[in-house]
């Protein structure tokens, strides 16, 4: 200990980071220069401060820097120890340097060779042979005949028969629902979600000051009744749903519920908003509502949960042509134009293929994800699909959601609580993890294992083991 101890103090006094940066610093330098090997254990966090002169907060947000950037494990009741040394050094994505990103949630990126040079190479092409003197001017709003017709053909497989004048490109999804909710519901008028729903319907609302009326749940998603009480009481303007691997807790609605909602929907005349962003990641995918009340629907999907979060193209399908003219001026004065080299990459990669490449691997390491959680967590503890990649995790007593996610974040795994979610007053106790924002299986394994470690102990116990 005397040695290590006037090593780090030496190296956290002439570093210009924040002690706890430069302590997990000094532990990759101690790795990298052999002085520290695979399964060496690592000084008591109380016994460390006291030898650095640092208050044990800082001590312990050191030790969770070096476990988050996979220099170190600690298990419940034996301290923390050198991880094998070849992964800890191993070139590393920046994304996993400090906290795990399991809060945002994106896809895997799979790192299949083949897969990562036939992308490169449709990028490369599109630098060779397209048009940069056009990609650099103002775009057709809505997007060209070109644009439009791949992204009917990407969603050909839920929406067959699409006439590509109802086709809308969009700079991702959440622009959509910008133009959305800001035409067909207005300032003081309701609109119906799911009690739990993705927390970007929560923030629009707020901003366009939509009151928002949540529809309580049971496991096929919202309960029809309750749907058609507050068609009666409440008066809606529109439904928003997220159907499919719904954010955060996963769900389907399955078949004969979407029957039921549409001819709801239809009975009342209430716009449905159905934000399909996961749509074609189930391996059965089941179809969608703007294929029971087409005259209703605005039907949105993209490419962010299909292929990558930096993708940010959207598709946004209206009921028909004269509805997606109107359309079109919101989005111009809301978002001008999807970024044309981005939208001219995704039509290059639909068209060549590349895209239903990309997707089926994703799948692939979604699955992947997906069964090691399986092993990790305790079975019925949460709520998750095969091909989703994020879970829904309920709490057991006497853990909440705050305290669970603050014990989290102190050992280097950001997750975010129901609160995020909630229309109500109560959320439940649960939080949503995503399994995408790891760079590698050996990651997400490596921040699973730790939750279920914490799943394991009291909250009190918890809090003073790292």
């Amino acid at each position: 200990m005397p040695d290590k101890a006037r090593r780090w103090k030496a190296s956290l006094k002439d570093s210009d980071k924040p002690a706890y940066l430069a302590l997990a610093d000094a532990i990759a330098e101690d790795i990298r220069s052999g002085r520290l090997t695979a399964q060496d254990r690592l000084p008591p966090l109380r016994l460390l401060a006291k030898e650095l002169a640092l208050n044990y907060t800082t001590a312990a947000r050191g030790y969770a820097e070096a476990q988050s950037r996979g220099l170190i494990d600690s298990k419940a009741g034996q301290g923390s120890f050198i991880r094998s040394t070849t992964a800890a050094l191993s070139n590393r994505s920046a994304r996993t340097v400090g906290l795990v990103e399991m809060t945002m949630n994106l896809p895997p990126e799979p790192q299949e060779p083949a897969l990562q040079s036939r992308l490169r190479r449709g990028l490369m092409q599109l630098a060779e042979q397209g048009d940069m003197a056009t990609l650099l001017r103002y775009q057709e709003f809505g997007g060209n005949a070109e644009e439009r017709d791949a992204g009917a053909r990407w969603l050909a497989p839920l929406l067959p028969g699409l006439s590509i004048d109802r086709v809308l490109i969009c700079p991702g999804i959440q622009s959509a629902l910008v133009a959305l909710f800001s035409t067909l519901v207005r300032p003081g008028e309701v609109m119906c979600c799911e009690d739990i729903t993705y927390p970007g319907v929560k923030a629009l609302s707020a901003q366009f000051g939509i009151r928002l009326h949540g529809l309580p749940m049971d496991a096929d998603g919202v309960i029809p009744q309750e749907f058609e009480t507050a068609c009666r009481v409440h008066r809606p303007r529109a439904l928003y749903l997220n159907p499919t691997y719904q954010n955060p807790t996963t769900m389907v609605i399955p078949t004969s519920r979407r029957v039921t909602l549409a001819a709801i929907a239809r009975q009342y005349g209430i716009a449905i908003i159905e934000d399909d962003a996961y749509c074609l990641l189930p391996l059965k995918p089941l179809p969608p509502l703007a294929t029971l009340a087409p005259e209703l629907t605005y039907y949105v999907s993209g490419l962010a949960k299909h292929l990558g979060a930096g993708l940010r193209i959207g598709y946004l399908v209206a009921p028909d042509a004269r509805a997606a003219k109107r359309l079109i001026s919101t989005l111009r004065a809301t978002t001008i134009m999807a970024a044309p080299l981005t939208v001219a990459l995704a039509t290059r990669w639909i068209n060549d293929g590349s895209a239903d490449a990309m997707l089926h691997a994703i799948r692939r390491e979604s699955q992947a994800r997906q069964k090691i959680a399986a092993e990790l967590l305790p079975r019925g503890s949460y709520v998750a699909k095969p091909e989703a990649f994020h879970l829904w995790l309920r709490l057991p007593p006497p853990w909440n959601r705050i305290d669970f996610a603050t014990h989290l974040r102190t050992r280097g795994i950001g997750v975010v609580g129901s609160d995020a979610f909630a229309i109500t007053a109560t959320p439940p106790e649960a939080v949503r993890l995503c399994l995408g924002g790891a760079a590698t299986r050996a990651d997400c394994r490596h921040s699973l294992e730790l939750i279920a470690d914490a799943l394991e102990q009291l909250p009190e116990v918890a809090s003073t083991v790292l």
